[in-house]
């Protein structure tokens, strides 16, 4: 299941371009030097990851008080279903809802800040637009933060989200040193096959939840309501 991070970051990173884009245009980069400007990209991209670290780690945590209440299967299957109706409802519907407002609010005064390190030509500077970035709106994020949630595990939701910038990491590194890289009917090919793949998790998501058995890929749920309290004696 982690390697799907993976993938959807890799295939979701062309979505990607149309929010962070301009931002990694607008790096504070050495254009002189490829060596220096790769060690910078490279402090951008710790930056994100360690955002998404610590977004996956919260909602991994948020994922873990849901399974304490004995639902963690049930919660692989909702996530699974979810995953797929986002894909198949247009996002218009979700574009008005009024609990975005807040959010965009919060999200608002992170591209105030974001502008501001932009200005700056330091290390620290890049680690810091990297990290911020990893907070700006995303569906493609959205859904793999339902993944992080699903494996209702800190550490492992976590995990899954460094995965998935990690994935990333390949095609956001190749924009900024090859402005016109994966332009026309490649791109578009690799943005059809997003939807595709997310249906995809979000099928495997809920074979998890079904407990089928299949190793690794839907492990049977561990019961713990048939422990034996039979205590044998032996005779001397």
């Amino acid at each position: 299941m982690l390697i799907s991070a993976l993938i959807l970051g890799f295939l979701g990173s062309l979505h990607c371009l149309g929010m962070c884009g301009p931002i990694a245009f607008m790096l504070p980069l050495d254009h002189q030097n490829n060596f220096k400007k790769l060690v910078q990209v490279s402090i951008y991209h710790m930056g994100r990851l360690m955002a998404y670290g610590v977004i996956g780690i919260l909602f991994g945590l948020l994922g873990k008080g849901l399974s304490l209440f004995g639902i963690q299967q049930k919660l692989s299957i909702v996530v699974g279903v979810i995953m797929i109706l986002l894909v198949v409802i247009p996002t218009k519907y979700f574009a008005t809802n009024v609990l975005s407002k807040p959010i965009y609010s919060i999200l608002g005064k992170v591209k105030s800040r974001l502008g501001m390190e932009l200005n700056k030509k330091t290390p620290d500077a890049l680690l810091t637009i990297g990290f911020l970035n990893g907070f700006l709106p995303c569906g493609l994020v959205y859904m793999a933060l339902l993944g992080a949630i699903a494996y209702g595990n800190a550490l492992q939701g976590g995990l899954y989200m460094v995965l998935f910038g990690a994935g990333t990491i390949p095609l956001m590194t190749a924009v900024v040193f090859s402005r016109g890289f994966f332009n026309g009917p490649l791109k578009a090919r690799f943005r059809k096959l997003i939807p595709v793949f997310v249906v995809l998790i979000g099928a495997l998501f809920i074979i998890r939840g079904l407990g089928l058995g299949i190793p690794y890929v839907s492990p049977k749920p561990i019961s713990t309501d048939s422990v034996s309290a039979n205590i044998e004696c032996h005779q001397p």
